[in-house]
């Protein structure tokens, strides 16, 4: 096999820097107005966004009924 160039000369390296790390996106600051109002509903016991609510929760929960998962004619074991 021929050649058809001369490897001579100086070599070049080629610096490829590595990737940056993924920086994760700022987390927004709710304006000020909002914040106010959030402390607002807190303080005369509202119910806020993304905290827990007891009274949702209560309502929220499924009803049962007596005897709906067991046997009617069996008794209660509290006599009732």
């Amino acid at each position: 096999m021929t050649l058809l160039y001369a490897a001579t000369g100086r070599q070049r390296r080629i610096f490829v820097p590595r990737p940056a790390e993924p920086v994760p996106p700022p987390v927004p600051q709710d304006p000020p107005i909002y914040r106010a109002l959030l402390r607002a509903w807190a303080d005369g016991g509202r119910t806020l966004p993304g905290r827990h609510d007891p009274e949702w929760v209560q309502l929220a929960a499924p009803t049962v009924l007596r005897g709906q998962f067991s046997d009617p004619r069996v008794p209660p074991r509290d006599g009732r």
